[in-house]
C-alpha cells in the first residue's frame, strides 16, 4: 500500500532575496501514476519561482486532503555543536524561532549576503563552523550547513530556506509531519516534509534534456514515487541510528535516504 499520493522534489537556491524568480528554483510533481512533471510559476508571478512564492504555493497544496510528501535539498537544522555553543535548547520549533529572528532571510530585501556583511539582521551573533557537521551529513559525506562559497554547498540554500520551514509549520500546523522532527514514521494520511540530498540518486537517471536544477527537482519527485510504488518508502523513513544517535537526529534533523 503507498502512504502518499503525490510526490513534490523542490531544487532549492539561496541567492538573492526572497523576492528575487531565481532560475535555481525548480518544483517537480509526480501523482501515484504517470510522470513527474514541473510545476511552473502562476500567470503575473514571472518566469521563475520566487522562495516566496514557492512557500505560499506549498502552504496551499499541503492543506488539501492529499496526503503528499516533499523533498526539500537544504539542510532542516543544525548540527548539536551549534545548539551547546549558543545554550539552545535541543527543540528544533524553537531554533526555528531563533533562527529566523538572527537570520530574516524571508522579509523583504534581505539575502543572506546582507546579513553576513551585517547590513541586516543579527547573524554574527548566530554564526557556525564549516568543521561542524551533523551526524547525517558525516553518514552521506555532504558539506556542512556552515560551509559557504564552495562548489557543491549548501549553506546558502539553508540559511534562506529555514525561516520558510518556520512560515510552513505556522501557516499548515498540524496537516504536516516534519520529518524526523515529529517522529519517524507520519500517521496514516499526514502530509511530510522531509530534507532530501538529490546526489543520493541524481546519477541513476538520464538527464533526458533537463538543466541540472531541473533534474534534481524530477529526481527527487521520481524517486519517491517509484519508492513508495515499490513498498520501500517506510523502510527510509524508519532509518537505523539507535540510541544517541537517535535522539540526536530528533533536532538535528536527518536526510532522507541516508541509511
Amino acid at each position: 500500500m503507498q502512504l502518499f499520493r503525490r510526490y513534490i522534489g523542490i531544487d532549492y537556491s539561496g541567492a538573492q532575496t526572497a523576492e528575487a524568480g531565481l532560475k535555481g528554483l525548480r518544483v517537480y510533481v509526480a501523482e501515484r501514476e504517470g510522470p513527474s512533471t514541473e510545476v511552473v510559476p502562476p500567470p503575473g508571478a514571472g518566469r521563475y519561482w520566487s522562495r516566496r512564492g514557492i512557500a505560499e504555493w506549498l502552504a496551499g497544496e499541503l492543506t488539501s486532503e492529499a496526503p503528499t510528501i516533499v523533498g526539500i535539498d537544504h539542510g532542516f537544522s543544525f548540527p548539536r555543536r551549534y545548539f551547546e555553543t549558543y545554550g539552545l535548547a535541543p527543540d528544533w520549533p524553537a531554533f526555528l524561532e531563533d533562527f529566523q529572528r538572527h537570520w530574516p532571510t524571508d522579509e523583504p530585501e534581505t539575502s543572506v549576503d546582507s546579513i553576513r556583511r551585517g547590513e541586516r539582521g543579527q547573524g554574527a551573533a548566530r554564526t557556525g563552523n564549516s568543521r561542524w557537521r551533523r551526524l547525517t551529513e558525516l553518514g552521506v559525506g555532504a558539506k556542512s550547513v556552515f560551509h559557504f562559497d564552495v562548489p557543491g554547498s549548501v549553506a546558502k540554500s539553508t540559511h534562506a530556506g529555514l525561516p520558510w520551514l518556520l512560515y510552513l509549520r505556522r501557516r499548515v500546523g498540524a496537516r504536516l509531519h516534519w520529518w524526523p522532527f515529529d517522529g519517524w514514521m507520519p500517521e496514516p494520511g499526514r502530509s511530510l516534509i522531509a530534507e532530501i540530498y538529490p546526489s543520493l540518486w541524481s546519477r541513476d537517471y538520464a538527464v533526458e534534456g533537463r538543466t541540472p536544477d531541473q533534474h534534481d527537482a524530477w529526481v527527487v519527485a521520481t524517486w519517491l514515487q517509484k519508492t513508495d510504488r515499490e513498498g520501500q518508502l517506510g523502510d527510509y523513513l524508519q532509518p537505523r541510528p539507535g540510541g544517541e544517535e537517535r535522539l540526536i537526529a530528533g533536532h538535528e534533523g536527518w536526510i532522507l535516504g541516508v541509511r
